[in-house]
């Protein structure tokens, strides 16, 4: 089998995230609350998230056939053997949509399983209009046309830290997010939960943000994300320091200069204590 032209591959995935994104923009306007299904604790999904699911899966399948699919809400061809698999969050950031608050994104990854390793990865959060995207064997990331670059902040005190916090984890846990949380607070320039995991990723990767740290991650909050901030500069991490993020459903990604201060402080041993 002829491997694709990565380039190529994802100038398509861009427009088709950016297709999906006009959809769910469209939809804001008219969203009202009681179009809500409910998945679990705080999790919700919408017709919006589905509909957008179907829009990218079915200009996905004629773009690369051979792929299975690894997406939030089910949709796709799901084939382990595949030799690739498009990881897909239609909607992420769902509970910010709802309540009409940003950021909220269309996040694709396309995973070479062979390799294990992404190959194209494109997010687009919608509110700003930014397209943020690279492929395997580019010299760098983008956005929007724009090259960009992790931050070169070389001290905590000096970063800007992103988290988030799911629901559903051991008391133990909450408890650790919630006291690494408060230092930040206390010892940077501030910590934030944005509500998206790929915007959160894609923002360390423009440096925005300096560093982003989360745990209970599903493949499609990363996939896209990671890869774009490893393609403009960063470190990334699970919590054990190894390479299984995208499915090891814990992350950290930093710039170069902050990274062993943060993976310290968040995935150390007094988070392994908790656990």
């Amino acid at each position: 089998m002829k491997q694709p032209d990565w380039e190529t591959l994802c100038r398509r995935v861009r427009e088709i995230a950016g297709e999906a994104a006009a959809y769910i923009a469209a939809e804001r306007q008219q969203f009202t609350a009681d179009r809500i299904e409910t998945k679990g604790t705080f999790n919700f999904v919408s017709y919006v998230d589905k509909g957008a699911e179907q829009l990218i899966v079915g200009a996905l399948n004629t773009l690369l056939p051979e792929a299975g699919f690894i997406a939030e809400e089910g949709g796709g061809r799901i084939d382990p053997e595949a030799p690739y698999q498009w990881i897909i969050d239609p909607l992420d950031g769902t509970t910010n949509f709802v309540h009409g608050m940003p950021p909220y994104a269309v996040s694709i990854g396309l995973w070479d399983t062979q390799a294990r390793e992404a190959v194209v990865g494109v997010v687009h959060e919608v509110t700003q209009g930014e397209c943020f995207y690279t492929w395997k064997g580019a010299e760098g990331a983008w956005v929007n046309g724009r090259p960009i670059e992790v931050s070169g902040v070389a001290r905590v005190e000096d970063a800007l830290v992103l988290t988030g916090l799911a629901y559903g984890l051991k008391p133990a846990v909450v408890h650790h997010f919630e006291q690494s949380f408060a230092y930040f607070n206390r010892h940077s320039h501030g910590a934030r939960r944005l509500g998206s995991a790929a915007t959160n990723l894609v923002y360390v990767a423009c440096g925005r943000a300096d560093a982003f740290y989360h745990t209970d991650l599903a493949p499609w909050d990363v996939a896209a994300g990671a890869f774009i901030v490893r393609q403009a500069g960063g470190r990334v991490s699970d919590f054990g320091g190894g390479e299984d993020y995208t499915f090891g459903r814990s992350l950290v990604a930093a710039a170069p200069g902050v990274w062993d201060e943060v993976f310290r402080l968040v995935a150390g041993e007094t988070f392994n204590e908790c656990e």
